[in-house]
């Protein structure tokens, strides 16, 4: 232990020495977590749309008007034809044009029924399918309104049992973005600065050619990785304590669960992933094969960590890929701890696996490092 101890003082001093690098992890990921969340808005809004009314009549007029007071659509403009209407759409200037016939407001006073056209831009998916399924939303609430639904005509007389369903939102009553996005912004950018910076470490010692020293002395392979892991270990601690602060003064978001229990998990989950830059660290030559092999891994572990995309919705084969990074497991238990309140016994499964990974990562490090004597 007496050993561990030199060599803990000696990456300290190593550490310290270089104030810019320390700096940076200590400052890059507070800017970050401030700034990205809040670029980062999944919430879909200002859809453009533009409208064809054949009808001007003041039913059109109000339907319109409804459309536009529901918050999450921007009239582009209005044009006398679809095929006018359609440039718009060709040219990215708008997201939906809708068309409303000629007797749309006699056609329901008669029959009860109308059709009205939507026509989506598919380019970007996801805001076409919510846009097409906001608006959809706000028709359905303008039928609902209208006086000839609720007082004659021909829907009175087809009137059908409805079943009315009323949902809430449980850890989110708003829906609001920054609560399920903050947790896991904090936890990639932690990944990222511990990942790179563990990665460097033993290479750093190859290329000044101190690591020949370390090699015909008497220190063993663990307490050289051991020695190696901690003071960023620690380092990676503060900075996770600090972005929990971030979190709280700029956020308002603070764990509902037991503090003690997600800094347990924490712990675990840096030494699994410090013992990952390590070990990618012993299999390489000089920094730059380092970076690029981290950088590699970490996409992997971004895209796939259920950040962007629920793994759940995953095929089967990337759902096995994704379950087998730590990233995953943390993403997963820093939610369920902050906005659920989950105590251990819901995570202790989570637990075991990254104590796995941690035993895993760090023995493979150990065996791989090559020490001559």
């Amino acid at each position: 232990m007496k050993v561990l101890g030199y060599i803990l003082q000696k990456e300290f001093l190593q550490i310290f020495r270089d104030r810019s690098i320390l700096a940076m992890m200590f400052a890059m990921p507070t800017i970050q977590l401030i700034i990205i969340p809040l670029a980062m808005n999944f919430d879909v809004k200002n859809i453009d749309v533009v409208v064809v009314d054949n009808d001007h009549s003041s039913l059109s007029q109000k339907f319109i008007s409804k459309i536009g007071a529901s918050g999450y659509f921007r009239y582009v403009n209005a044009e006398p034809s679809y095929r006018e209407a359609l440039r718009y759409i060709e040219n990215g200037s708008a997201d939906l044009v809708m068309e409303i016939p000629a007797g749309l407001e006699r056609n329901l006073v008669r029959e009860g029924l109308q059709k009205v056209s939507l026509s989506v831009d598919g380019i970007n998916g996801t805001k076409a399918a919510l846009g097409a399924a906001y608006l959809n939303a706000v028709i359905a609430d303008f039928n609902k309104s209208l006086p000839l639904n609720s007082t004659g005509g021909t829907a009175q007389k087809n009137v059908q049992p409805v079943i009315d369903i009323t949902s809430s939102n449980w850890f989110n009553p708003l829906a609001e973005y920054k609560y399920y996005i903050v947790p896991g912004v904090l936890v990639l950018l932690l990944t990222l600065i511990g990942g790179f910076i563990s990665a460097l470490n033993i290479v750093k010692e190859k290329e000044s050619g101190t690591i020949e020293q370390i090699n015909v002395s008497p220190v063993k392979k663990w307490e050289f990785i051991v020695g190696k892991l901690v003071p960023f270990w620690v380092i990676a601690m503060i900075v996770f304590s600090i972005g929990l602060a971030v979190t709280r003064l700029v956020y308002g978001i603070s764990p509902q669960g037991n503090i003690g229990v997600l800094y347990l998990f924490a712990a675990v989950y840096l030494i699994a992933l410090l013992g990952f830059g390590l070990l990618i660290s012993t299999y390489s030559n000089n920094q730059l094969q380092a970076m690029f092999i981290a950088y590699f891994f970490m996409m992997i572990f971004m895209l796939m960590s259920g950040l962007f995309t629920s793994v759940e919705s995953m095929p089967a084969w990337a759902k096995m890929i994704a379950n087998l990074t730590p990233i995953t497991h943390f993403i997963k238990v820093v939610r369920m701890i902050v906005l659920k309140g989950s105590g251990f016994a819901d995570i202790r499964l989570e637990f075991f696996y990254m104590i796995l990974f941690a035993i895993a990562l760090n023995g493979w490090a150990i065996w791989n490092y090559r020490k001559t004597s």
